[in-house]
């Protein structure tokens, strides 16, 4: 069962920014940044209250910027999808979560080791160069239960 809805235009939008923010990474580095757009979809906290399509997600606007790098810089972001990171999007809408991004709603590349806490939501594991984080316990119960 999908874990929010969504319509072929959002595997496109999602896979093209899953492919923009981890193509060096791989397809499992593609998934959990996939994991982390869905967890933004389905979390009712922090900073995602009132987003609830995976439009919402990538086209936040927090502090005068796009959430998302890969949207305010361009580059890969306005490419079109390819079939593989459609099919890795499509995987991750229909519900493939694993750690550590498995209830990860931040990650992001600090060129040195990952720090134990990010804003102050503790550090869930790394892969390659992403470093993901989770919110603190009893903060978003809504993206534990999604």
């Amino acid at each position: 069962m999908a874990r929010v809805a969504f319509r072929d235009a959002d595997v496109d939008l999602m896979a093209r920014m899953m492919r923009a923010e981890a193509e060096g990474e791989g397809q499992q580095g593609m998934l959990y940044v996939g994991n982390v757009i869905v967890n933004r979809a389905v979390a009712d906290c922090t900073d995602f209250k009132d987003l609830r399509s995976i439009e919402d997600v990538i086209f936040q606007v927090q502090g005068g910027n796009y959430s998302f790098e890969a949207v305010q810089k361009g580059n890969v972001f306005y490419q079109r999808a390819r079939n593989v990171e459609r099919k890795l999007a499509r995987r991750n809408l229909e519900g493939w979560r694993e750690h550590p991004a498995k209830y990860a709603l931040w990650y992001f590349n600090p060129y040195a080791p990952c720090p134990p806490t990010w804003y102050g939501q503790p550090f869930t594991g790394q892969f390659k160069q992403h470093c993901f984080y989770e919110p603190a316990a009893g903060t978003c119960d809504s993206v534990y239960s999604g």
